[in-house]
């Protein structure tokens, strides 16, 4: 049978058990019923990924309080009991406290690296050529010659096939 384990705030048996990894460290929380709908965890909509990774469950204030969005008027406190924000304009009225969550999560807050093949096929050739001649430039510059000269040959290939397909295609 599994230890017993106690509420980090109380002396109840936890049943709720939360746990953040971050830089490779562990952090656990452990929670009685009471102490989680004390802490908005009580309901789907209650949870709030915001006071999740910036530590505000453990007491910890992040001082973004004075923060609200002027177009709809949410503020930080909204966003931390609900989780979500009000409007569009909200995520620049925010973006300091989504960066910090964001970096939190994950190492980085933007995309790099390649496309999937799926989203590769649905481009018309154009597009593709366009695509691999930005990486293949971004490769050149990152002197990344190996990496360059398999987009130079898959570049010269998709022009040949290219060609080939309008030379056959029927004259109107």
């Amino acid at each position: 049978m599994a230890e017993n384990i106690q509420c980090n705030y109380c002396e109840n048996p936890a049943t709720v058990h939360l746990t953040q990894i971050v830089n490779n460290q562990v952090k656990k929380i452990d929670l009685c019923e009471d102490c989680a709908k004390n802490k908005g965890l009580s309901s789907p909509q209650g949870i709030s990924l915001s006071d999740m990774f910036s530590g505000a469950l453990e007491g910890q204030e992040t001082g973004k309080q004075g923060l609200a969005c002027p177009v709809c008027g949410f503020t930080h406190s909204d966003f931390r009991t609900q989780g979500r924000l009000g409007c569009p304009a909200c995520y620049k009225s925010f973006r300091p406290i989504l960066m910090e969550t964001l970096d939190a999560m994950h190492p980085g807050t933007h995309h790099v690296g390649k496309r999937p093949n799926h989203l590769m096929d649905r481009m018309d050739t154009r597009q593709r050529e366009s695509h691999i001649e930005e990486s293949l430039q971004q490769a050149i510059a990152e002197e990344n010659y190996e990496e360059a000269a398999k987009l130079r040959d898959e570049l010269a290939e998709l022009r040949a096939k290219s060609e080939l397909a309008s030379a056959t295609e029927p004259q109107q």
